[in-house]
């Protein structure tokens, strides 16, 4: 069956592309999910109105996201968290905790999902941590982690 792709389906296709899937894809997922729509005569003029709003709805959120991304890397967090005398930290500073920093300051949601940490950060010192935004744009936060005052 052919559809009319109205958003973008991972796996399937970008939004105004016509794209030929399975019937009971399109019935049971697709087409109730407002993803897509059948294909029909009038499909190709569709098409382009749709690309055209993707690309416009695309050029707004990568201006955003650039805005974004220098706000990002002209930041620097601090923390303040216990450590021993090694400089290893009791604790650690997760992503979650990176993600609220960041709220809070920008003002911007950002999910801790968006944190490109391998694993928790456990010593003392400066980090830079990825943050990522769009497919391209991963600009880097920096992280300062200080013994906190005993």
């Amino acid at each position: 069956m052919e559809v009319l792709l109205k958003q973008d389906v991972k796996g399937v296709g970008h939004a105004g592309d016509i794209k030929k899937v399975a019937s009971g894809y399109a019935r049971n997922f697709l087409i109730p999910q407002g993803l897509a729509m059948p294909a029909d005569k009038g499909a190709a003029k569709q098409a382009e109105q749709i690309k055209a709003a993707a690309m416009r709805k695309q050029a707004r959120e990568r201006a955003t996201a650039a805005s974004l991304a220098e706000r990002i890397a002209a930041l620097s967090l601090t923390f303040n968290a216990r450590a021993a005398d090694t400089g290893r930290l009791f604790g650690s500073i997760t992503a979650s905790d990176i993600a609220e920093a960041l709220e809070q300051r920008l003002g911007v949601e950002i999910s801790k999902r968006q944190i490109e940490l391998e694993h928790p950060l456990r010593d003392l010192g400066t980090h830079q941590v990825p943050v990522h935004l769009l497919s391209d744009m991963n600009p880097q936060v920096t992280v300062v982690i200080e013994r906190e005052a005993e």
